[in-house]
């Protein structure tokens, strides 16, 4: 199978990315199939791979999909990724929730040549949700610079997520951590340490902690604590959830990022709740409740097998 490259060049993929490609390239098949093999895409994690998930940005309007090609990309954590994300983030004309994932995505990755753009979109972007998020990424960049490390480190194992922000010291408690994440006078990169630290704790109590950081001021950070419960998968975290996604003045890109927690969660309260909103008039949460059922079924379904 031949597929174009971002510069138009034909690139001879194998058989193993091929079938999956046929499915997210797509335009016709329906959004759970995408996302499946989106993220079958991700876990092949080769260059091939990329060039596909790149080239899918052509092929779709949704910008739900096009957020998750960006996350997969910066997941991936391949040089080869770079151009794309950077056209992505520089594109005005992109959804702010797009745009922001692509500058996630190249912290993750932890491109240091990208440090201009970054700081540029710091700097100048009229969106506050992109411009925080490449203040994040700006700074992990240079944080694992000063450590030594040429990429961002992994996620605790059990989660298996590059996440934005390395964790703080384990030793701290709870609270102590608590406080760093609810502090809204600290830089935004040391809060996300906070949840990470909080999200590696898993406990109850730390659910507790981080639910409180849902309402904060500040978009980007509701949409992450949001990302982080889903990983969590603590049913406590449901009502607290769901109350965001109820409100119709939320941005977008949390109410997306609470649908898709509860599909995690997957619990009948969950899929009770994503059915109500199969018909919202925001088309990212519509779509996202789609893509959460689907979720729900997958996460059920390994628990009968």
């Amino acid at each position: 199978m031949l597929c174009e490259n971002l510069y138009g060049q034909n690139v001879l993929l194998d058989q193993s990315v091929e079938v999956y490609a046929s499915v997210l390239l797509d335009s016709k098949a329906d959004l759970p199939a995408r996302f499946r093999a989106l993220f079958s895409l991700r876990n092949i994690n080769t260059d091939a791979a990329v060039t596909i998930i790149a080239a899918a940005f052509k092929t779709t309007e949704s910008a739900l999909l096009k957020h998750e090609l960006a996350y997969c990309l910066g997941q991936m954590r391949l040089e080869s990724a770079v151009d794309c994300l950077r056209c992505v983030l520089a594109d005005q004309s992109e959804d702010p929730m797009v745009r922001h994932e692509a500058g996630e995505a190249l912290g993750a990755i932890g491109d240091r040549d990208s440090l201009p753009l970054l700081k540029h979109h710091f700097m100048h972007d009229p969106n506050v949700s992109v411009r925080e998020t490449c203040e994040i990424a700006i700074d992990n960049i240079e944080n694992n610079r000063q450590i030594g490390c040429p990429c961002q480190f992994p996620g605790d194992i059990q989660f298996g997520s590059v996440d934005p922000a390395p964790a703080m010291d384990l030793f701290l408690s709870v609270d102590e951590l608590g406080v760093v994440l609810l502090d809204r006078k600290l830089p935004m990169f040391k809060r996300y340490q906070a949840m990470f630290s909080l999200r590696n704790r898993a406990s109850d109590e730390a659910v507790l902690m981080l639910c409180r950081g849902l309402e904060d001021p500040s978009a980007l950070f509701r949409h992450e604590v949001a990302y982080v419960l889903g990983q969590l998968q603590n049913p406590l975290a449901i009502d607290r959830l769901h109350a965001r996604l109820m409100i119709p003045s939320e941005a977008g890109m949390v109410r997306h990022e609470c649908a898709e927690a509860l599909g995690s969660i997957a619990d009948d309260r969950c899929m009770a709740i994503l059915r109500g909103y199969l018909d919202d008039p925001e088309p990212v949460v519509r779509e996202s409740c789609q893509v959460a059922l689907d979720i729900c079924a997958f996460e059920r379904s390994n628990e009968l097998h």
